[in-house]
């Protein structure tokens, strides 16, 4: 077998009869059916050669290997002359059903959903799901529901314990319909620690944060002026604002979010965490911040450096490592 590309990257070019080269990877030229089934476009050799990897030989070849299998593809002219590849609506009939780890994956995804409090997207998540599998022949959807159900017992995702807080679904389902209109919404919300209910309290929504434990909203308070978190259960009635809520022009919801540890919100410091050799390798698995440092000591020791704030969280989570970790807090200038 040949290896095509500079780097060896893809494996299984060969010689048809009469001397026409093709491209032999299934999964790969399965995946580019798939593509040009499912793009009005079509695709180009310069997509192929993006999205597979490859050089612009195997993409040419792949396409041909594509359209070889398939003589209903229809070519295209672009812009500049550039050419691109689509199939007719329907063409690839059954072709386009799901695979047994492509459901598994849409039933885990609902899963985590759930368990994280977003009923909301769990349920439409299931609700597709089940379109999708009344689709299929009635003997392949039996075959079907069998081995999923073995395959989701086997993750083990829905039946991981850990606590969640209650969330109205149509508190989550107004959220969402105001972040996509980009609109106001007028709100009764209860402080978490004081339990002092707000009334009318108007907020410009911009993300809704799911996790472990606790629910938050990111919102702009209109009342403080500022960008502020809302517990979720807190909220007790929304209805949406005629007035438009646009976002800052330069917020970035991920860059925000690397200024703390968790959810708390407070002035940044530097930190530097010290795992003993004993737990050294274990804690090297994990990202505790995205913008974290780390540094192997001599003895053994790592060393886990970032900037953020949320010193009470970062406590709260140290407590699982006991007496295997040292925490230094540096600065907060």
């Amino acid at each position: 077998m040949a290896v095509d590309g500079p780097m060896g990257r893809r494996k299984g070019s060969g010689i048809l009869p009469g001397g026409s080269m093709r491209y032999a990877r299934q999964e790969d030229l399965q995946k580019l059916a798939l593509r040009m089934q499912g793009s009005a476009e079509g695709v180009s050799l310069a997509d192929i050669e993006r999205e597979f990897d490859v050089s612009r030989r195997t993409a040419e070849r792949m396409r041909d290997a594509v359209r070889n299998a398939y003589p209903q593809i229809e070519e295209l002219s672009g812009e500049s002359g550039r050419k691109y590849w689509r199939f007719p609506p329907g063409s690839l009939g059954r072709m386009v059903e799901p695979t047994l780890d492509e459901l598994t994956a849409g039933h885990r995804a609902a899963a985590i959903a759930r368990r994280e409090g977003d009923e909301v997207t769990a349920d439409a998540l299931e609700h597709l799901l089940t379109k999708v599998q009344a689709m299929f022949r009635e003997d392949r959807r039996r075959l079907m529901a069998a081995d999923l159900e073995a395959q989701l017992m086997g993750d083990g995702v829905a039946f991981r314990p850990g606590p969640r807080e209650r969330i109205a679904p149509e508190i989550l389902s107004s959220l969402r319909e105001a972040i996509l209109a980009g609109v106001m919404i007028s709100a009764d919300h209860r402080a978490r620690s004081t339990a002092k209910l707000s009334r009318n309290a108007r907020l410009g929504p911009i993300a809704m944060l799911f996790g472990q434990g606790r629910q938050y909203l990111l919102a702009w308070s209109e009342y403080q002026d500022d960008l502020r978190l809302f517990a979720l259960a807190g909220f007790e009635r929304i209805s949406l604002e005629a007035d438009v809520y646009e976002r800052p022009v330069a917020f970035d919801l991920q860059e925000w979010l690397s200024e703390s540890f968790g959810i708390w919100r407070e002035e940044p410091q530097d930190v530097e965490w010290r795992f003993l050799p004993a737990v050294a390798d274990e804690a090297a698995g994990y990202m505790f911040h995205p913008r974290q440092q780390t540094a192997r000591l001599e003895d053994g020791s790592l060393i886990v450096r970032f900037r953020a704030g949320g010193r009470q969280e970062m406590e709260w989570y140290l407590a699982r490592w006991g007496d295997q970790v040292e925490a230094r807090f540096l600065s907060t200038s």
